[in-house]
Protein backbone atom coordinates (compact mmCIF):
# COMPACT_ATOMS: atom_id res chain seq x y z
CA UNK A 1 0.00 0.00 0.00
CA UNK A 2 1.63 3.22 -1.29
CA UNK A 3 1.00 6.08 0.91
CA UNK A 4 -1.40 8.64 -0.35
CA UNK A 5 -1.22 12.30 1.09
CA UNK A 6 1.99 13.56 2.73
CA UNK A 7 -0.22 15.93 4.75
CA UNK A 8 2.85 17.86 6.47
CA UNK A 9 4.13 19.00 3.46
CA UNK A 10 0.70 20.12 1.77
CA UNK A 11 -0.40 21.90 4.95
CA UNK A 12 2.60 22.46 7.44
CA UNK A 13 -0.13 24.28 9.40
CA UNK A 14 -2.53 21.44 9.55
CA UNK A 15 0.40 19.32 11.09
CA UNK A 16 1.36 22.22 13.40
CA UNK A 17 -2.04 22.44 15.07
CA UNK A 18 -2.43 18.54 15.71
CA UNK A 19 1.80 19.14 17.28
CA UNK A 20 -0.02 21.98 19.56
CA UNK A 21 -2.30 19.34 21.08
CA UNK A 22 0.59 16.58 21.66
CA UNK A 23 3.02 19.58 23.34
CA UNK A 24 -0.35 20.17 25.47
CA UNK A 25 -0.03 16.73 26.42
CA UNK A 26 3.56 15.70 26.50
CA UNK A 27 3.65 19.24 28.68
CA UNK A 28 0.13 18.39 30.89
CA UNK A 29 2.16 16.56 33.39
CA UNK A 30 -0.05 13.29 32.77
CA UNK A 31 2.60 10.11 33.31
CA UNK A 32 4.71 8.91 29.94
CA UNK A 33 4.00 5.73 30.78
CA UNK A 34 0.17 5.83 30.89
CA UNK A 35 0.01 7.99 27.91
CA UNK A 36 1.70 5.73 25.93
CA UNK A 37 -0.78 2.69 27.26
CA UNK A 38 -3.76 5.30 25.84
CA UNK A 39 -1.83 5.97 22.62
CA UNK A 40 -1.51 1.99 22.16
CA UNK A 41 -4.89 1.04 22.96
CA UNK A 42 -6.65 3.25 21.08
CA UNK A 43 -4.36 2.86 17.55
CA UNK A 44 -4.93 -1.03 18.27
CA UNK A 45 -9.08 -0.23 17.98
CA UNK A 46 -7.90 2.08 15.35
CA UNK A 47 -6.04 -0.32 13.10
CA UNK A 48 -3.00 1.74 12.89
CA UNK A 49 -0.03 0.21 12.02
CA UNK A 50 2.59 3.71 11.87
CA UNK A 51 1.17 4.30 15.50
CA UNK A 52 1.72 0.99 17.33
CA UNK A 53 4.87 0.44 15.44
CA UNK A 54 5.86 3.84 16.99
CA UNK A 55 4.22 3.93 19.98
CA UNK A 56 5.41 0.43 21.32
CA UNK A 57 9.06 1.78 20.50
CA UNK A 58 8.86 4.44 22.54
CA UNK A 59 6.93 2.50 25.68
CA UNK A 60 9.35 0.78 25.43
CA UNK A 61 11.96 2.95 25.38
CA UNK A 62 10.60 4.88 28.74
CA UNK A 63 10.91 1.54 30.32
CA UNK A 64 7.71 -0.61 29.26
CA UNK A 65 7.27 -3.86 30.12
CA UNK A 66 7.78 -6.47 27.15
CA UNK A 67 4.74 -8.31 28.45
CA UNK A 68 2.17 -5.20 29.40
CA UNK A 69 2.38 -4.54 25.67
CA UNK A 70 2.14 -7.83 24.84
CA UNK A 71 -1.27 -8.17 26.46
CA UNK A 72 -2.56 -4.80 26.16
CA UNK A 73 -5.15 -5.18 23.46
CA UNK A 74 -6.63 -8.10 26.38
CA UNK A 75 -6.09 -6.12 29.70
CA UNK A 76 -9.58 -7.00 30.82
CA UNK A 77 -8.57 -10.38 31.05
CA UNK A 78 -5.18 -9.61 32.89
CA UNK A 79 -5.78 -6.92 34.85
CA UNK A 80 -3.24 -7.78 37.75
CA UNK A 81 -1.22 -6.27 35.13
CA UNK A 82 -2.47 -2.52 35.33
CA UNK A 83 -3.25 -0.72 38.17
CA UNK A 84 -6.82 0.48 38.72
CA UNK A 85 -5.59 4.03 37.17
CA UNK A 86 -4.35 2.71 34.18
CA UNK A 87 -7.96 0.22 33.84
CA UNK A 88 -9.88 3.26 34.43
CA UNK A 89 -7.90 5.21 31.83
CA UNK A 90 -8.23 2.27 29.25
CA UNK A 91 -11.38 1.80 29.48
CA UNK A 92 -12.00 5.35 28.99
CA UNK A 93 -9.34 5.26 25.66
CA UNK A 94 -12.30 3.01 24.47
CA UNK A 95 -15.43 4.71 24.98
CA UNK A 96 -13.89 7.86 23.62
CA UNK A 97 -12.44 6.46 20.21
CA UNK A 98 -15.51 4.22 19.80
CA UNK A 99 -17.49 6.94 21.03
CA UNK A 100 -20.26 5.87 18.33
CA UNK A 101 -21.12 3.02 19.31
CA UNK A 102 -22.55 3.99 22.84
CA UNK A 103 -21.07 7.10 23.99
CA UNK A 104 -19.01 7.16 27.33
CA UNK A 105 -21.00 5.22 29.57
CA UNK A 106 -21.39 6.50 33.08
CA UNK A 107 -19.73 3.11 34.97
CA UNK A 108 -16.41 3.69 32.38
CA UNK A 109 -17.07 7.90 33.54
CA UNK A 110 -17.14 6.73 37.12
CA UNK A 111 -14.53 5.02 37.09
CA UNK A 112 -11.96 7.32 35.74
CA UNK A 113 -13.23 10.12 37.46
CA UNK A 114 -12.46 7.73 40.92
CA UNK A 115 -8.94 7.72 39.80
CA UNK A 116 -8.30 11.20 38.31
CA UNK A 117 -8.60 14.38 39.40
CA UNK A 118 -10.85 16.97 37.30
CA UNK A 119 -7.48 18.30 35.81
CA UNK A 120 -6.36 14.89 35.25
CA UNK A 121 -9.05 13.96 33.42
CA UNK A 122 -8.96 16.49 31.07
CA UNK A 123 -5.06 15.40 30.28
CA UNK A 124 -6.53 11.86 29.36
CA UNK A 125 -9.05 13.20 27.65
CA UNK A 126 -6.78 15.06 25.58
CA UNK A 127 -4.64 12.76 25.29
CA UNK A 128 -7.04 10.07 23.77
CA UNK A 129 -8.60 12.49 21.34
CA UNK A 130 -4.74 13.49 20.32
CA UNK A 131 -4.15 9.92 18.98
CA UNK A 132 -7.15 9.56 17.79
CA UNK A 133 -6.62 12.83 15.72
CA UNK A 134 -3.12 11.07 14.19
CA UNK A 135 -4.39 7.84 13.96
CA UNK A 136 -7.22 8.66 11.77
CA UNK A 137 -4.55 11.32 9.61
CA UNK A 138 -2.59 8.03 9.63
CA UNK A 139 -4.65 5.36 8.71
CA UNK A 140 -6.51 7.47 5.45
CA UNK A 141 -3.22 8.78 4.14
CA UNK A 142 -1.94 4.98 4.45
CA UNK A 143 1.52 6.82 6.40
CA UNK A 144 4.09 4.35 5.63
CA UNK A 145 5.82 2.35 8.49
CA UNK A 146 9.77 3.82 8.74
CA UNK A 147 12.00 1.18 6.72
CA UNK A 148 14.49 1.29 9.42
CA UNK A 149 12.57 1.94 12.79
CA UNK A 150 16.07 2.60 14.94
CA UNK A 151 16.66 5.80 12.51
Amino acid sequence: MSARLDYFSVDPEAGKAVLGMETYVRSSGLDTGLYELIKLRASQLNGCAFCLDMHARDARTNGEEQRRLDILVGWREARDFFTEAEQAALALTEAVTLIGEQGVPDEVWEAAAAQFSKEELVQVLLAIATINVWNRLAVATHQQLPKDPGA
